[in-house]
């Protein structure tokens, strides 16, 4: 899943004890590699960059999701299949944002992230903070929703990793079977949703 689908696992200001540093773990974790990066944080960030590998895992294991992945590289995208599937997931999620979390429009959401992820920003690792400077400048959460939002998602990163100029063509090539995915998305995102708080609830030891 991608950054969307990422905050909002986090869980809410109200009912997640430590919520926002379970924020800032989970949106950091993109870039911290190892146990040394993971143990310079405190416990309580710690456990955010432990949920973010703890979705990432339970995506790439799926088998909805490998059947998305599957479809993708038959389409053309080869190994950044599961890419496209991340960014295609978010878009629909962004999309039916009402649907997926009725408490809280989109763009209130997206706002009370960056402002959350801006305040913290000193914690974050430095190429996360370039890039939380262009999601707040350009609203990326909000834009998902639309598929010109995906396409920019996509293109934007076969621009900057060299090996990566297939992403180009992925969101033509996710809205080209845009119903298959829409059923794979709401057959997967409940079931991660409650991998999610069955973990949180029960102190996993991934926690």
């Amino acid at each position: 899943m991608n950054f969307l689908a990422h905050l909002l696992l986090s869980g809410s200001p109200a009912a997640t004890p430590d919520y926002e540093d379970l924020v800032i773990g989970n949106f950091a974790a993109e870039a911290v590699r190892g146990r040394a990066a993971l143990e310079a944080y405190p416990a309580t960030v710690q456990c955010g960059i432990r949920l973010h590998r703890f979705i990432d895992s339970f995506t790439d294991q799926h088998p909805v999701v490998r059947r998305t992945t599957a479809r993708l590289r038959e389409a053309g995208l080869g190994k950044w299949a599961g890419v496209v599937s991340d960014v295609g997931f978010d878009h629909l999620l962004a999309r039916d944002f009402a649907e997926f979390h009725p408490e809280e429009p989109l763009p209130q959401f997206a706002q009370r992230q960056y402002q959350l992820l801006h305040q913290r920003r000193h914690e974050l690792p430095e190429r996360l903070q370039e890039m939380l400077h262009y999601m707040r400048q350009h609203d990326w959460l909000t834009g998902y929703a639309h598929p010109e939002g995906l396409h920019r998602a996509l293109l934007g990163l076969s621009r900057r990793v060299p090996a990566a100029a297939v992403l180009a063509t992925g969101a033509a090539a996710f809205l080209a079977e845009l119903p298959a995915y829409e059923a794979d998305f709401a057959e997967f995102w409940p079931e991660l949703r409650a991998g999610v708080a069955k973990l949180v609830t029960t102190a996993a030891p991934i926690f």
